[in-house]
């Protein structure tokens, strides 16, 4: 009885420490890349749906520090974040890139662009000549502006460059502080909209199919997911179910949204407008979402070599995968 008092005991301790290793391996943490908003839905609703707990996955969803989504990723502290395919770029020259890879697009095109009073002439890049520009002062930004004006016979050199201090695209442009401002149109556009404010807008990728890039994208941590495949694809799976439903329930998804995040509820119309429109954005013309396009990543990244915006030459097919993505 004592030999199977002790057989039985040694069995509980394997399988319980099994359990706690296996609920250790399938914790995971996926850090935004700002304040809760309608490019996270997905994530949101994979969490309130239970597609995450169906996986067998345990995941935290945190807003990210001051060193930003990149970095937590980057040290391992978060197995998944929310970047850029532009602002990860610098992160992935030299002898020791970054150790990061985007595993998935949350939308699948680049919809940025300039937003201005409507009936000004700013309808067009041309037309931001002699026009107050709010400006982060980067040189890839005023690249593709120079880039697009210069495509519609424009002069970058005639614009006003103010340096943006813009929070509230709306009362920015209302009060006549600025003329124009790069915005994300499922966002800053919608709320426009929503705030009856008449406006013209370009998107750059309509003018220069280079900046069709992705924006945002999900990456995750290389050692971690060189270890760990099959719960990679299983978040990346739970994930894509998450988007794949908000595509076919933007009300209840938006919903989920404000559940999770209650102080976007004061701006509900907004939040149901602008999950209405990425309703056909996050997967768009592709096959399926999250998967990545390879020539349109490297196109960009290729655009960047030409004009010297880094400060080393980056290669231009490095940092995404499409190993991840659900068949």
């Amino acid at each position: 009885m004592k030999k199977l008092i002790a057989l039985i005991l040694s069995v509980i301790i394997v399988f319980g420490l099994s359990a706690c290793g296996k609920t250790e391996q399938d914790k995971i943490t996926i850090v935004l890349d700002w304040t809760p908003n309608t490019n996270h839905t997905g994530i949101f609703v994979a969490e309130a749906n239970g597609y995450f707990k169906d996986a067998g996955l345990n995941v935290e969803i945190v807003q990210p520090p001051e060193g930003g989504a990149t970095a937590l990723v980057a040290s391992g502290k978060a197995q998944f974040g929310v970047s850029f395919q532009d602002t990860l770029a610098p992160a992935f020259i030299g002898e020791n890139p970054v150790p990061v890879t985007a595993v998935a697009a949350v939308i699948q095109h680049n919809t940025s662009g300039i937003i201005s009073r409507k009936g000004e002439g700013m309808d067009t890049p041309k037309g931001l000549e002699g026009k107050k520009y709010a400006t982060w002062d980067l040189d890839v930004e005023k690249e593709t502006i120079r880039d697009v004006m210069k495509a519609d016979g424009g002069n970058f050199d005639l614009v006003e460059l103010i340096p943006s201090t813009v929070t509230d695209e709306v009362s920015a442009l209302k009060s006549g502080s600025v003329d124009a401002i790069w915005i994300f149109y499922a966002w800053a556009g919608i709320a426009c909209q929503t705030a009856g404010l008449e406006t013209d807008y370009f998107e750059f990728a309509n003018i220069n199919p280079v900046f069709d890039y992705y924006t945002p994208v999900i990456i995750g941590n290389n050692d971690w997911l060189s270890e760990n495949p099959e719960t990679a694809k299983a978040f990346i799976e739970a994930l894509s179910k998450g988007y794949t439903y908000s595509v076919e329930n933007p009300k209840e998804a938006a919903d989920i949204l404000m559940n999770a995040a209650p102080e976007l509820k004061s701006n509900s119309e907004l939040v149901y407008a602008s999950q209405e429109y990425l309703a056909s954005e996050y997967i768009s013309d592709a096959s399926k979402w999250g998967e990545f396009d390879p020539e349109r990543w490297s196109a960009f990244y290729e655009w960047l070599n030409e004009k010297n915006l880094l400060e080393e030459k980056l290669d231009p097919d490095f940092g995404f995968t499409n190993d991840y993505i659900p068949e």
